[in-house]
């Protein structure tokens, strides 16, 4: 069963959907829509991931950044596994980032979960869809690479009531070409404090990260290279 949170109230901003993790990026990529002028709509997914501690980061996060409307789906994604985040019997790389598409990969997610956003989209008479995608301080996944954005958008007005209509729908990325230095001094500029974020992939249930997965490596050196203190709890410092 998913779960729907709401603030009550009118506007006549532009709404957009925005897919939220309750990690680093995904926050960054709603602070970017808000202050872009955007009502945000976001949505989060339950798909079986290990480190589901980020849905309580994903309901702070939605709070604070002032989004219009919260949904939890749930999507059992784990009941396909195939990836070290939706399947137990697999181990979690944590030797560092390392070329070539790692075990952590999740077959399909963000195509899964782009064409759920399409749909709340076209019902609430929004054309843009955010997602905190990166392809440059990031573990090689297919699915964010500026072709793949590129092609979904394609594929969504060709799919769409509203785009057959020339209503085109938009599919923002505003984090692609970003170091994830960048990221957090963007998301500072725009006032997140990413303690209430989890990026680990693997916390446990206090939202502690394992310090030691690529994502808690990719974040910590973040912070370093952009002289700002981590403020993520780590159950081993990442080296």
């Amino acid at each position: 069963m998913g779960i729907r949170l709401s603030l009550n109230f009118l506007s006549e901003a532009p709404r957009a959907i925005i897919l939220l993790s309750g990690g680093l990026d995904s926050a960054t990529t709603l602070a970017i829509a808000r202050d872009s002028g955007f009502d945000s709509y976001c949505l989060s997914f339950n798909y079986g991931q290990r480190h589901d501690i980020e849905l309580e980061a994903a309901i702070r996060v939605a709070k604070a950044l002032g989004a219009r409307e919260h949904r939890i789906l749930d999507l059992p994604l784990r009941d396909f596994g195939g990836s070290a985040l939706t399947d137990d019997a697999i181990e979690v790389p944590t030797g560092g980032v390392t070329p070539g598409i790692p075990n952590t990969y999740v077959p399909a997610r963000n195509t899964i979960m782009l064409s759920l956003a399409l749909a709340w989209a076209e019902v609430l008479g929004g054309l843009d869809i955010f997602i905190g995608v990166n392809a440059v301080d990031y573990s090689g996944y297919p699915d964010c690479r500026p072709e793949y954005i590129a092609a979904f958008e394609t594929m969504a007005n060709l799919a769409t009531k509203s785009g057959v209509e020339g209503r085109r729908l938009k599919i923002h990325a505003p984090l692609l070409g970003l170091s994830k230095a960048e990221i957090i001094l963007r998301g500072q500029s725009l006032g997140i404090d990413y303690a209430m974020t989890i990026s680990c992939y693997q916390a446990d249930g206090d939202g502690r990260a394992c310090g030691v997965c690529d994502s808690c490596r990719l974040r910590r050196e973040g912070f370093i290279s952009a002289g700002i203190v981590d403020p993520t709890p780590y159950i081993s410092m990442p080296r």
